[in-house]
């Protein structure tokens, strides 16, 4: 069974319109929350089950808008290496983050001994996220939905 926790119902929609056959979660807002979360997805897990953060972040100008990054590896599509930071309120870009996102450290802590974890963030934005609909969060994650599937099947 593969499981995706996302932090909001915009992020998660696009996987919901899509109907595969997932098992999905929203936290909520936050690192704390998504630990939480994940925590609860972890005790129904089999051994061979996939657990999967997937949403939106905020990125310096170098990334693209709604470029694919898999953050488990911190990695992109070119192979440049980037540091991710979790930050609890907004961001400028005067504060030179990479990336930043609201939920990757609880993902990442609560999952630190599972095999079977991926976590993907989409870039929606550098560093405005006032500017980012909930309808924009949605097509940026289903513009990515076959590659994010794709990487957790391999």
């Amino acid at each position: 069974m593969i499981y995706l926790v996302f932090a909001l119902k915009a992020e998660a929609q696009a996987f919901i319109d899509k109907k595969l056959d997932i098992n999905i979660t929203i936290s909520g807002i936050g690192s704390k929350n998504m630990y939480n979360a994940t925590k609860k997805i972890l005790k129904q897990m089999d051994e061979n089950d996939i657990i999967v953060n997937v949403g939106i972040c905020g990125a310096s100008k170098e990334f693209t808008i709604g470029e694919l990054l898999h953050i488990d590896m911190l990695t992109r599509t070119t192979k440049t290496i980037f540091s991710l930071n979790c930050v609890d309120k907004e961001v400028s870009q005067k504060d030179r983050y990479d990336v930043v996102d609201m939920e990757s450290s609880g993902f990442i802590e609560a999952t630190n001994i599972i095999k079977n974890r991926y976590m993907f963030k989409i870039v929606s934005d550098h560093f405005e996220p006032k500017s980012v609909t909930k309808d924009d969060a949605k097509k940026l994650i289903f513009d990515n939905i076959d590659e994010i599937m794709q990487r957790i099947k391999k």
